[in-house]
């Protein structure tokens, strides 16, 4: 299934574009896109940045078997799942997945199982910093 999956972790800047041209095609009635972004606050706290850090071998492994679950559970053409590493500020991306398929219903119920079973599975841990402080978050798996 590796030419209908495209699994990345980088501490690079995300490409939301290489992801959409990654699934798109003459058979995809819908492309689902789910962008996660830094917010500013978090439980009315100001956020200054995130910093994620992960086992990337591991991570990578988990993140395949979820591209591969979806394909085999939904309707779908292709998946990517794009992750990022290190510190980020306001506004910067740390994951990008986006899921093509004939009909939409199928790639908006990928692209949520895929962005759901990541964060509970995949081992990349975020930390938030405040202006007084910091906070891992969902450390976990």
């Amino acid at each position: 299934m590796s030419n209908k999956t495209s699994i990345f972790i980088t501490t690079n800047k995300l490409d939301l574009q290489s992801c959409y041209d990654f699934v798109q095609g003459s058979a995809c009635g819908g492309i689902s896109v789910f962008v996660g972004t830094v917010r500013n606050s978090t439980n009315s706290k100001e956020v200054k940045f995130l910093d994620f850090s992960g086992y990337e071998p591991m991570a990578i492994k988990e993140m395949k078997k979820i591209a591969d679950r979806a394909i085999e559970e939904f309707d779908i053409h292709k998946i990517a799942i794009h992750h990022a590493l290190g510190k980020l500020n306001i506004g910067e991306i740390p994951v990008i997945i986006t899921v093509s398929s004939a009909h939409r219903k199928a790639a908006f119920e990928a692209c949520q199982f895929a962005i759901d079973t990541l964060k509970e599975t995949v081992p990349i841990w975020k930390k938030e910093y405040f202006s007084d402080g910091e906070v891992w978050v969902n450390a976990h798996p």
